[in-house]
């Protein structure tokens, strides 16, 4: 059976060793461990052994594992325009010069690479950015020129950071989600033409997919040697006549939306069809609970969907069921 982590990104207001009792404590294999709070400082892990020495002792003491690191935030700054909004996810000393926080992202991502080999990971998730993001509704009208030229500018930033991840036999594993250059299935293939280097992948969430409207296990058989790593989050649509698929500028767990995050089993993703199509390409890496559920709590929720999980996951059949029935 694949071993079934928990993302620390939406645990990171406590203290690392914390989170690794709590997880210790419900019965995970392991973290995928956030490069923000207290949980991993990237610079720090590439640079201090006796740093990663100390995180590595904590989870022992646990009985955790690490078989991915999570550094969505800086790696959201490396592609994206920087605007004011975007400052929450930089150092302050970085904040109103747009590219002193793109530079800063780009070394934290470099040092990322090298952090995830210090700790014996050998995926680092997370988000790439866009210039584009806005133009996803074509209106002023927008030319193919202005798409083409926002995925290469994207590409040409991260080229210098795969070479990184390359050196260190890392693999870097994009989460397909909106505000990022490949949000869709569409996208995500469009991403390929731009980006073929071997340590360039997906990190696969579902729930990104779902409530866009896309299969996710078809994303799985088409992008089959390109998923590096699983989340296991789940989503529940709610168009009730009223509600928009938009979201309406209404916060995360409020009904009034059309869409929302929920805990593992109460939403409308199909993990069966998921389950068969990782057993079809043979992952048999992590599945990563990314917890988010604005109306559960989560210590219940995080425990919850770990049993989730373990009852969905199932390892592929080594016959098939009529084999018994032939005569040889």
């Amino acid at each position: 059976m694949r071993p079934v982590t928990i993302f620390t990104g939406q645990w990171a207001d406590l203290p690392f060793e914390e989170m690794c009792r709590l997880a210790s404590e419900w019965g995970y294999d392991g973290l995928e461990i956030a490069c923000w709070g207290d949980h991993l400082d990237p610079k720090k892990a590439a640079s201090d052994d006796g740093y990663v020495r100390e995180k590595k002792e904590i989870l022992a003491r646990y009985n955790l594992n690490v078989w991915a690191i999570g550094n969505h935030l800086a790696g959201q700054l490396v592609g994206s325009r920087n605007t004011k909004r975007f400052e929450v996810f930089a150092p302050k000393e970085t904040h109103g010069n747009p590219e002193k926080m793109r530079q800063w992202a780009i070394e934290e991502m470099k040092a990322t690479a090298i952090a995830a080999k210090a700790l014996g990971a050998e995926v680092v998730t997370g988000f790439m950015g866009s210039t584009i993001w806005e133009a996803w509704y074509s209106f002023p009208p927008v030319s193919d020129e202005f798409i083409n030229n926002g995925f290469k500018y994207v590409a040409d930033l991260w080229d210098p950071i795969l070479k990184v991840f390359e050196e260190n036999n890392v693999k870097f594993a994009l989460e397909v989600h909106p505000t990022e250059i490949a949000f869709d299935y569409y996208t995500a293939e469009k991403l390929l033409t731009y980006i073929d280097r071997p340590s360039f992948g997906f990190n696969f969430d579902p729930s990104h997919l779902h409530w866009q409207g896309v299969k996710p296990h078809l994303f799985i058989y088409d992008f089959a040697d390109r998923i590096f790593h699983v989340h296991m989050k789940d989503a529940t649509v709610n168009l009730d006549g009223k509600t928009g698929i938009l979201g309406s500028h209404i916060t995360f767990g409020d009904h009034r939306r059309g869409w929302n995050f929920v805990s593992l089993g109460h939403g409308d993703v199909d993990f069966e069809k998921i389950i068969r199509a990782l057993n079809d390409i043979g992952y048999t890496g992590p599945l990563s609970v990314e917890w988010e559920d604005s109306g559960m709590d989560r210590l219940h929720g995080a425990k919850e969907a770990l049993e989730f999980v373990r009852r969905i996951d199932f390892p592929k059949s080594q016959l098939a069921f009529d084999d018994s029935m032939k005569n040889d």
